[in-house]
């Protein structure tokens, strides 16, 4: 039996026995429906994995004995940030999943010209924690020990003009442009990547993000759909500049 990768908010100390938080405590009674004397890894996004052995079930209470940790290295030595316009139905799920196996350790949700989700003050927080869901999720399924943070959302102008890490090199998605991720130099130890909605970014805002600095890079001749394209450029940013090599 594979064992199973679970997240918790509670803090873990080797040689202890601790109570798990509620929402590890459900996942492991009642959809896992793991019993006593049960063995899992335990992660609270600080790097390390706990080995662990369930020491109490019950519907609403869960106990684990942690008796020893090792670091992850399923990190890439490629600091990526995403950046990307909000989408409608599940297809930002999709974009957070997929960024969080494929290493991104930050993703900010924005709203541009031609985004189509509008969200009030409840709605937004309600869709801030499903993303982080989302992301936990995909960490306990790919093996990655450090979850990435879902910023709050934020207007594409006010992102644009908050101050960079100057070691951080910018990149907007734009079809219409010619430069390649390949000839990009030097190469960049973080990377930021921005990418417009369904009907991309305007002329006005790309210009507007190439005058904060950013470099306007293709993928090619065709156009991708708002969740396929964080995947294949954070694909091809592993593999030129991260652990894909």
């Amino acid at each position: 039996m594979r064992i199973p990768n679970i997240y918790t908010e509670t803090s873990l100390t080797v040689n202890s026995e601790t109570e798990l938080d509620s929402n590890a405590a459900q996942h492991i009674a009642k959809v896992l429906r793991m019993k006593k004397g049960f063995k899992l890894k335990l992660f609270n996004g600080d790097g390390y994995y706990y080995d662990a052995e369930l020491s109490l079930v019950e519907r609403r209470t869960v106990h684990a004995k942690i008796a020893g940790r090792e670091h992850c290295d399923s990190e890439s030595n490629l600091d990526t940030q995403l950046a990307i316009v909000m989408s409608r139905g599940d297809r930002m799920d999709y974009a957070i999943q997929k960024a969080t196996e494929l290493g991104v350790n930050q993703i900010t949700p924005l709203i541009s010209e031609r985004c189509e989700v509008k969200l009030d003050e409840g709605r937004e927080e309600k869709r801030i924690k499903r993303w982080q869901h989302v992301a936990i999720s995909a960490c306990e399924q790919c093996g990655r020990a450090t979850v990435p943070r879902i910023n709050p959302v934020l207007e594409l102008e006010e992102f644009l003009s908050q101050p960079k890490d100057p070691d951080v090199l910018p990149l907007v998605l734009h079809h219409r442009d010619t430069q390649d991720l390949a000839h990009i130099e030097p190469k960049p130890v973080k990377v930021l990547l921005l990418i417009g909605p369904e009907g991309g970014l305007t002329s006005e805002e790309i210009v507007c993000a190439q005058r904060q600095g950013f470099k306007a890079c293709t993928l090619g001749p065709r156009v991708f759909r708002t969740e396929t394209a964080p995947v294949a450029a954070l694909a091809v940013l592993q593999w030129l500049w991260g652990d894909f090599q």
